[in-house]
């Protein structure tokens, strides 16, 4: 995964928009399919990775370990480590992250009707 370096006309681009628009900060946050997919699991409570990881059979450990650490930084899920042998991670959403439920919901409402008119043509 490269990284968009922070002087790129579109690093700025995209923070102009996010500080204009609250929605664009928004998605932003949410960007991509395994950061819905894990906040849709972690939503029914705790979770250690060999569960998501079996949630979501498709995603490499890895992509799982890398995403777990951007919604980790980006405030969106607490990890907690358990000094036990051997070690016993958790993850789970904050509250801000819980907040995101209602809006995951919607989304999956809006994404069954959008799918449906596509599905009929």
């Amino acid at each position: 995964m490269s990284k968009i370096k922070s002087t790129s006309t579109h690093d700025e681009n995209k923070r102009m928009l996010e500080a204009e628009c609250p929605e664009i900060y928004a998605s932003n946050l949410i960007n991509g399919q395994w950061t819905v997919a894990i906040c849709c699991y972690l939503g029914a409570g705790k979770m250690r990775f060999a569960t998501l990881k079996k949630k979501l059979p498709t995603i490499t450990d890895r992509m799982l370990t890398l995403e777990l650490r951007k919604m980790e930084e980006k405030g969106l899920i607490t990890r907690t480590i358990f000094a036990e042998v051997p070690v016993r991670v958790e993850y789970e959403l904050t509250p801000i992250g819980h907040e995101l439920t209602p809006v995951i919901q919607q989304l999956e409402i809006w994404g069954k009707k959008h799918k449906a008119l596509f599905d009929k043509q």
